[in-house]
């Protein structure tokens, strides 16, 4: 089984979404002895955001990358995101390895029924942190519900969000967000299906 593994915050050991990835991806490799992981740290090695350098291919080194980064997302059986909220959204970073694994032809394709999604299956686990606390679909919620339609647009229906709300409200609430998202980690498959 391949996992990939992304992070993305910026606050480095004192990441709450880098805390709860790095337990999800614990949780897998305890449970998936042969499990194979590929780690994406965002933060420390940002992919460049696209242009039109990019989307013509006349950038080598950075087609080079982004062609890696596609193939890393194809070749994944789960991927576990760590998503802070930065200003109501995701971080840019993120929206840059986005852009790199949103490929027509590759990850979907537009038919005379509508878009298809060819990226499936495979299992998404979002790890949220949100400083406030934003109600998922509702208003303020410009993160979950963009990378959960994402997702299923690309064909996995299988998208998966621990939550950690209000870690910036006191230090106290910060500890309460993390040990209730901890609580409720996604399982991995069992032995059978893992193999």
């Amino acid at each position: 089984m391949n996992l990939l593994h992304i992070d993305t915050s910026a606050l480095g050991t004192r990441s709450i979404s880098r805390t709860l990835t790095a337990a999800i991806v614990a949780r897998f490799r305890q449970a998936v002895p042969d499990l194979q992981v590929r780690y994406l740290d965002l933060d420390t090695e940002p992919l460049p955001h696209l242009t039109g350098a990019s989307l013509a291919g006349t950038d080598p080194a950075g087609g080079e990358r982004a062609a890696q980064v596609l193939e890393d997302f194809l070749a994944a059986d789960v991927v576990v995101i760590g998503v802070p909220m930065y200003n109501f959204s995701i971080p840019s970073t993120l929206k840059a390895w986005i852009d790199r694994i949103t490929v027509a032809g590759k990850t979907f394709r537009y038919t005379a029924d509508g878009p298809q999604g060819l990226a499936g299956p495979k299992r998404v686990i979002l790890a949220v942190a949100q400083g406030g606390v934003h109600e998922a679909g509702g208003p303020s919620d410009f993160q979950e519900s963009y990378l959960c339609f994402l997702f299923r647009f690309l064909g996995i229906d299988q998208v998966e969000v621990v939550r950690a709300q209000g870690v910036n409200l006191s230090p106290e609430a910060r500890e309460q967000a993390l040990q209730a998202a901890l609580a409720t980690l996604p399982e991995p498959p069992p032995l059978a299906q893992a193999a």
